[in-house]
């Protein structure tokens, strides 16, 4: 039996969540465990954060001594990547900006990326995928009927940033990840691991046996590879400063003509599709209610304007998503009848399909013993 709707009272997730459980005031488990866990890092003494970064900074300068850089930044054109870079620079550091472009960039995306690494004067790798593959595969993720078809993106962005770091001999990835604007759980059947390099094959190798031959790919092994033995570091730096993502918007657009987007990952034409569009459609999950919620308990947001916003759709107009909307079906190669298709089947679970979810919650049980 379905739960009756409720929404948090505190941020703006609900009942769309399905493990979602309220308190005896309405607040939700999810802006609960986020500040039991994060809570310390959001409201962090200036000093202690201050002398934190420090500290950190010069680890990354000490171990970059007599390479031409000293960490790699991953740079989507998103407002939090930006930042970081910006930042690293200030502070001293010699980044090597990494992209990839999986053929969906929006042009505003690549101009910011563009007017950045110009006026930053940093050195920018771009890994450009071959796109009748890449079309291939998610061909296959649409076919399975599975969730997360960002996976295929947000996988190969770990493999290439990685990839990077060892070529170069770098031992730190800064990442705009951090607790203030993402440090809200996702539900967990609203994406998938991100890891799973054998749920990637498998599903490629179900729908239409598609071969994966240049597609960077990353797994639970290569992540341990990576980690513990090469000891490339994958580090939140936003959580070692105070960051506001609608302050560093503000100096992002007065020093390097950034133009902001309307979402969170709205660089990508994809992305915003698939996060405004299909996901709300065949698997009712709006992630702004995530995004949002995050704001609103960082302090960031207000829960009324976060309401205001989630009562419109998630574009900034019907007429743009109009335009996504064809576009992502000539790019595709479909009709609206395909369309229509596949947003009317049921969902399947990635865990239809053989996955490395095991392994990585063994391993990280390990882990976590040994710690102990």
């Amino acid at each position: 039996m379905s739960k009756p709707y409720q929404m948090c009272t505190r941020c703006v997730m609900d009942t769309s969540a399905g493990d979602i459980q309220f308190d005896a005031q309405g607040v939700c488990n999810y802006c609960t465990t986020f500040l039991q866990h994060s809570g310390h890092i959001l409201h962090a003494e200036p000093a202690e954060r201050l002398s934190q970064l420090n500290a950190f900074v010069e680890r990354v300068k000490r171990d970059g001594q007599g390479k031409r850089y000293d960490c790699v930044v991953g740079v989507s054109g998103g407002v939090d990547s930006s930042w970081v870079l910006v930042r690293a620079v200030e502070l001293g550091l010699r980044p090597l900006a990494v992209h990839m472009d999986n053929g969906w960039n929006s042009e505003l995306a690549q101009n910011n990326i563009a007017n950045l690494v110009q006026g930053l004067g940093v050195d920018l790798h771009t890994h450009v995928i071959d796109w009748p593959e890449y079309r291939a595969l998610m061909q296959a993720f649409f076919d399975a009927d599975v969730i997360d078809v960002e996976l295929l993106y947000d996988n190969a962005m770990l493999a290439v940033n990685y990839q990077q770091a060892a070529q170069h001999g770098v031992k730190w990835i800064l990442s705009g990840s951090n607790q203030a604007t993402e440090g809200l759980s996702i539900p967990k059947s609203w994406n998938w691991f991100k890891h799973d390099q054998r749920n990637i094959r498998a599903i490629a190798k179900a729908h239409g046996n598609v071969k994966i031959r240049t597609l960077p790919t990353f797994g639970t092994l290569q992540y341990v590879w990576a980690e513990f033995v090469r000891r490339i570091k994958w580090t939140q730096i936003l959580n070692l400063m105070e960051y506001n993502k609608f302050d560093a918007m503000r100096a992002l657009k007065e020093s390097h003509g950034y133009k902001p987007y309307p979402y969170k990952h709205y660089e990508s034409i994809f992305t915003r599709f698939y996060q405004g569009y299909l996901l709300p459609q065949k698997f009712g999950a709006d992630k702004r209610r995530v995004h949002f919620s995050t704001l609103i308990v960082a302090g960031q947001m207000t829960r009324e304007e976060a309401i205001r916003d989630l009562e419109n759709i998630p574009y900034p107009s019907q007429a743009e998503l109009d335009d996504d909307r064809q576009y992502f079906l000539k790019k595709m190669g479909w009709t609206e009848a395909q369309l229509q298709d596949y947003l009317n089947r049921p969902e399947r679970p990635h865990t239809a399909y053989p996955s490395e979810i095991k392994l990585w919650n063994l391993l990280k049980d390990i882990y976590l013993r040994f710690r102990r």
